[in-house]
């Protein structure tokens, strides 16, 4: 044995089980008291932190946030609606004489112009007709003749007592007679000229026809049975509805100052197809109904647009963008900024104290990816747009350098920012709901 060692009390020799479970016992005793040692380290390490010393909790910097800030400006207004295209004018094709249809004088879909034969319809009755009209005016002609020279043979003998006075009334009633049976044999023959004229029946407009409703060989009754339409589509019209809550809001806004409309009402309208794509030319609004429907709760309003190349066609439904409007003195705030809270909605704004202080807002409409503030923020104010998943009321916070290089955040899977509490809910970026509790109670914040 060295001169050094020193003679330790050997145990007493256990079986295998009971030494297996002293060893046990030892080690779960050394941990317990390494973990009171580091833990008691920690705490003197961090107690100036953690007892209001500088830095965020736990002797961690302050978050760094991205900010903007707000300012007010006068913004251009525009409303979106959809609408369904019609023709400037829509006219229904009609025979006046009835008859049988002989023939089809145009391509169904196809541009006629003003005075256009669409259809022929049998004239041989009407020309029959013509003839006889013809021929009895003739014949109430030369009765008119024959009386004017009777009364005219009378009258000197009247004069000289040698006829009496009931033959030479006679004369000239027959004179009479004889004068309006011409008139009517006259008027009969301009009625029989104008059937003619309608069996050729003529298009009102120069348009697109539509669709032929009867063929060759059918009998037209008259004005009752439609043969085809006719719609006018440059200029066209473009019809849309707005709800009757849509125009109390834009009357309240614009009475309250908040909204500033062009005069006359007269909005530049625009308008998009169904795949999306800018219809190249823009109108104005031409009309909007005074009446509120009772069946759809809006009012009608139309917009006239040129269309020298037929883009557009009747029937067809478009976006419709009304513009021209402006918003004087409007506060814009990123979507991502606002938060969605028990109260209501708000943003973090850092105060003097460089603290996220939360602001109750009241929004408006989406202009672009920001949201209009109606109320709750003034010019100047200072709005947290990043990082607000890190911080609560009355954090401090460090405002980013706008021009540094941003790094990109580590987190968990599907995007959401790491320690970022569950329940969290927001406009674009998604609020800190959690954290929107502990804010002040402010009255809600309707939109």
């Amino acid at each position: 044995m060295n001169a050094h060692s020193i003679a330790l009390p050997i145990p007493p020799i256990l079986p295998v089980a009971a030494a297996r479970e002293f060893v046990s016992v030892r080690s779960l005793v050394a941990l317990c008291v390494g973990a009171a040692v580091l833990l008691a380290a920690c705490g003197r390490e961090g107690g100036g932190a953690a007892h209001g010393g500088p830095g965020g909790p736990g002797g961690m910097p302050p978050p760094e946030v991205a900010v903007v800030t707000v300012q007010s400006k006068t913004i251009p207004a525009t409303f979106e609606y959809t609408g369904q295209t019609s023709g400037y004018r829509e006219v229904e094709v009609r025979s006046r004489v009835a008859g049988i249809l002989l023939k089809r004088n145009f391509t169904e879909g196809a541009l006629v112009t003003q005075g256009q034969s669409l259809y022929g319809i049998d004239s041989a009755p009407f020309v029959s007709a013509l003839a006889r009209a013809e021929a009895d005016t003739a014949a109430a002609e030369a009765r008119l003749a024959q009386a004017r020279r009777n009364a005219a043979r009378l009258k000197p003998l009247y004069e000289a007592n040698a006829v009496s006075q009931k033959e030479f009334d006679d004369a000239v009633s027959a004179e009479q007679v004889a004068d309006a049976d011409l008139k009517s044999a006259r008027a009969r023959t301009v009625d029989a000229r104008l059937n003619v004229d309608y069996t050729r029946v003529e298009s009102p407009i120069a348009g697109i026809t539509g669709r032929s409703l009867n063929s060759e060989g059918t009998l037209v009754s008259g004005p009752a049975v439609l043969l085809t339409t006719v719609s006018q589509v440059d200029p066209i019209y473009v019809n849309f509805g707005i709800a009757e809550a849509e125009h109390l809001k834009l009357r309240n806004e614009a009475a309250a100052g908040r909204l500033i409309l062009p005069k006359g009402g007269k909005f530049d309208v625009s308008v998009k197809q169904a795949d999306g794509s800018p219809y190249g030319r823009t109108g104005k609004l031409s009309f909007s109904d005074v009446r509120i429907s009772t069946v759809t709760g809006t009012s009608d309003a139309r917009a006239e647009l040129p269309n020298p190349e037929g883009v557009l066609r009747t029937g067809q439904f478009v976006h419709v963008t009304l513009s021209g409007a402006s918003r004087p003195n409007a506060i814009l705030v990123p979507q991502r900024a606002v938060l969605e809270g028990p109260g209501g909605k708000f943003v973090y704004v850092v105060n003097k104290e460089s603290k996220a202080e939360p602001h109750p807002v009241v929004v408006g409409d989406w202009v672009g990816d920001a949201w209009i503030i109606v109320s709750g923020l003034s010019a100047g104010d200072q709005v947290i747009v990043d990082g607000v998943m890190r911080i609560g009321p009355g954090a401090p916070v460090r405002i980013a350098d706008p021009n540094a290089p941003k790094a990109p955040m580590a987190g968990p899977p599907g995007g959401a920012p790491a320690g970022a509490p569950a329940g969290a809910s927001g406009d674009g970026a998604k609020g800190d709901a959690s954290k929107a509790a502990q804010a002040p109670a402010v009255k809600p914040a309707a939109k």
